[in-house]
């Protein structure tokens, strides 16, 4: 076994935010995106998927991001203990409203991570986690998009976080978006260019960057906890409130689910047959206090009969390759 040595992405981006370009933001997204990639066309789900749980392994190629913390991974059609643990700002809406945790909700806190490399900052940190902010984000509340961030990321951002989880892109959608900014030869190279010059203009004027924000709210929590009591203050709100149909027909759910298997991968090997071939998963346990990783049993092509609780971060091989190695931030205030 391997350690993360690196710490988590939060904790990184508050260390070097000032120093993070554009192109490392889409290097750190692409490992990120591949290994949930990687967890979703297995048809399992994280469930609680934050910057405190994308872990740093340092080596002699670059920097290498894995997902850790898989205690509460569950595949996407067990509906049974569906308990919900988490932190606020990285959960989608419709969870809230006692709906089932699924690949989209997962995409949901992957923009909420999209944005955090961004700004640096996490999302709603200066204010209260509690029932208000739960109905701000069912209101639509989102984190202001920064100023360097084009506008072709920034739409991908929203999309993530569409307050429907039918119109969130699936993970392989942003995986390959992510991949081909990273060739120089494309356009959105050269936007990337340009917005790293904005960013440095930013960082210059001190307006963007985590140094720069509000100070943080003393009961933004950001560590795991059952918001089971405060989700049932929400019941109140009525589906309308998610500002999307309900009554959506079974087959495009399960668009969502077998649309990537549509995909002709242009990466690595290009036998893409993801019912007979067994991708080698990373896994990265932390420790979390609500999770007995001695009874949790997972199957990713493969079983794992049991997770150790350990404190350090213990790492399989993915079998990603390492890489070689923002608009003035108005915190919300959830008014």
């Amino acid at each position: 076994m391997e350690y993360a040595d690196g710490g988590d992405l939060h904790n990184y981006l508050q260390k070097n935010f000032r120093n993070i370009t554009w192109m490392e933001k889409l290097m750190i997204l692409q490992n990120v995106s591949e290994g949930l990639h990687a967890i979703h066309k297995e048809n399992f789900i994280h469930r609680d998927f934050h910057s405190g749980n994308i872990l740093l392994k340092r080596n002699d190629s670059g920097n290498l991001w894995k997902i850790g913390d898989l205690g509460l991974l569950q595949p996407e059609n067990n509906i049974s203990g569906n308990e919900i643990h988490g932190v606020i700002p990285y959960i989608s809406p419709e969870i809230f409203k006692d709906s089932s945790f699924s690949k989209a909700s997962d995409i949901y806190s992957m923009g909420m991570i999209m944005w955090e490399l961004t700004s640096g900052c996490k999302p709603f940190a200066n204010v209260e986690h509690d029932v208000n902010l739960i109905h701000k984000i069912l209101d639509g509340r989102r984190p202001e998009i920064t100023e360097d961030t084009p506008e072709f990321f920034a739409n991908l951002i929203k999309r993530c976080w569409d307050n429907n989880p039918f119109k969130r892109p699936i993970i392989f959608e942003i995986f390959e978006f992510v991949s081909w900014c990273n060739f120089s030869h494309t356009v959105k190279h050269v936007e990337f260019k340009q917005a790293e010059e904005k960013r440095l203009e930013l960082i210059q004027l001190e307006i963007l960057g985590p140094e720069f924000s509000k100070k943080p709210h003393s009961k933004a929590i950001y560590t795991s906890r059952s918001l089971s009591s405060l989700i049932s203050r929400c019941s109140s709100f009525t589906s309308k409130d998610l500002n999307f149909d309900m009554d959506i027909e079974p087959q495009n759910h399960n668009y969502y689910n077998t649309i990537e298997l549509n995909f002709d991968m242009d990466i690595g090997p290009q036998n893409h047959d993801y019912t007979s071939k067994e991708p080698k998963i990373d896994f990265v346990i932390e420790h979390q206090n609500h999770v007995d990783y001695n009874s949790v049993e997972l199957k990713l092509s493969m079983y794992i009969t049991s997770i150790l609780t350990s404190r350090k971060h213990n790492i399989g091989e993915l079998n990603i390759e390492p890489q070689n190695d923002g608009k003035r931030i108005k915190a919300d205030d959830a008014d």
